[in-house]
């Protein structure tokens, strides 16, 4: 009986131990999301510097008014640069394409790089729209910070 018992008080508190790690883990997680958030990350063409959330306060100091510009800025940004991307991507697959074929379209091809080069140019746009509004809201230390 007393063997009984000792199994039975392990059990309990293998279990309790169980339950804790697993709270914290979850915690953990909701934690790192929401931080994830905050870090959104802005890649120039090239991949040759970022701009993220993190990025902004620490090495700027932006403060929450500036954080939430950008925020608003990114929300705008983000989706019509990445809807840009995608239709660039399309148009160099179907441009592919057509130079695969035995007689390729030199008309078509004319089109699809002349609306390559057009959509190229809109996201140019977009990316120093969105610089702009980053570069307006930061004193003039952090404009030379983030020129940098």
């Amino acid at each position: 009986m007393k063997r009984k018992t000792q199994i039975l008080t392990w059990a309990v508190v293998l279990l309790l131990i169980t339950n804790a790690v697993t709270i914290a883990t979850i915690l953990y997680h909701n934690y790192k999301e929401r931080k994830n958030k905050e870090n959104i990350t802005i890649t120039a063409p090239g991949g040759a510097s970022m701009i993220n959330g993190r990025f902004l306060r620490q090495e700027l100091g932006f403060d929450q008014i500036q954080m939430g510009v950008f925020r608003q800025a990114n929300q705008a940004f983000r989706p019509q640069a990445m809807s840009i991307t995608n239709n660039i991507d399309s148009l160099k697959n179907e441009m592919f394409a057509e130079l695969e074929k035995t007689k390729s379209d030199t008309v078509k091809l004319d089109n699809l790089s002349e609306m390559i080069g057009q959509l190229h140019g809109q996201l140019k746009h977009e990316t120093y729209t969105f610089y702009l509004q980053l570069k307006n809201t930061c004193s003039p230390e952090q404009q030379a910070e983030l020129e940098k």
